[in-house]
């Protein structure tokens, strides 16, 4: 892997890319979820490098993806993913997006449905608007307070211990929100900013329609809102395969990750 940065009008982005894009017929592209960054994949990159095309990035405004001007929405950031990737010549991108990863893989596919190749949410939710309620929508839209006030000590506690199970993931996430510290005004700005963006998204009410084959992956354990309802009524409504990662949390693919891996390799099967 080697890391790479890619100039917008507001500011740089980091990601890490193969070092050789092969001729293989598509790329993974992880994408992490909301204040964690690319190592988030480790166990991901670690299992498929050598395999399969792997790309990963720090999202706007994310660790090595700053400094940033926090004024983009949802679609610009899947605007840059675009632009990125055609840079590298990838033209069949699988987006394996986790929590606002997700997202914005979805934004992505409401814009480059012709590109996606595949679409695998672990522990993220559906962007359409029908999904959440008009008090989590307002919600959503006023989180910077409640992160820029929240004791930093209490947050770090809450922040690992609420999103992983293992003592694995609950390290990886805690080393990921270190790299905020002493800054806490940038960690409550980076998390009130995406959140008011995916509120932003979903008042849209666009199709946000999954054209290509896809994978729903959810921790049974994860408490990350309303993550498991939105999950089940997810894929009822479309019929896209759900699986339940047992004893995981919204993190899963930190807690298990072997299962993650071996779901992702076995999904690649069938696009």
């Amino acid at each position: 892997m080697i890391e790479k940065t890619y100039a917008t009008p507001k500011g740089d982005i980091h990601y890490w890319i193969s070092e050789k894009i092969t001729n293989k017929q598509y790329t993974l592209v992880f994408l992490p979820g909301l204040t964690a960054d690319h190592r988030l994949f480790d166990k991901q990159i670690e299992y498929f490098e050598g395999k399969e095309n792997v790309f990963v990035w720090d999202a706007p405004g994310h660790a090595a993806s700053w400094p940033f001007v926090m004024d983009f929405s949802l679609m610009d950031k899947a605007k840059w993913l675009d632009e990125i990737l055609e840079t590298e010549g990838i033209k069949q991108p699988v987006i394996i997006g986790q929590s606002m990863g997700g997202y914005v893989g979805q934004a992505y596919a409401e814009q480059f449905p012709e590109k996606l190749k595949g679409f695998v949410s672990i522990d993220s939710a559906p962007l359409q608007r029908r999904y959440v309620t008009s008090a989590e929508i307002w919600m959503l839209k006023r989180m910077e307070p409640v992160y820029y006030y929240y004791p930093w000590k209490s947050l770090l506690k809450s922040g690992t211990k609420g999103v992983a199970t293992s003592e694995y993931g609950r390290k990886l996430m805690l080393d990921m929100m270190m790299e905020y510290d002493g800054d806490q005004g940038r960690y409550a700005k980076l998390s009130g900013h995406g959140f008011r963006i995916l509120a932003e998204a979903m008042e849209k009410n666009l199709p946000y329609e999954i054209k290509c084959p896809a994978l729903l992956i959810c921790g049974d354990h994860d408490r990350a809102g309303s993550c498991i309802r939105y999950n089940k009524a997810w894929h009822k409504n479309t019929g896209i395969p759900l699986e339940w990662i047992k004893g995981a949390g919204h993190n899963s693919n930190t807690d298990e990750p072997e299962k993650i891996n071996k779901l992702i390799e076995n999904y690649l099967l069938q696009i």
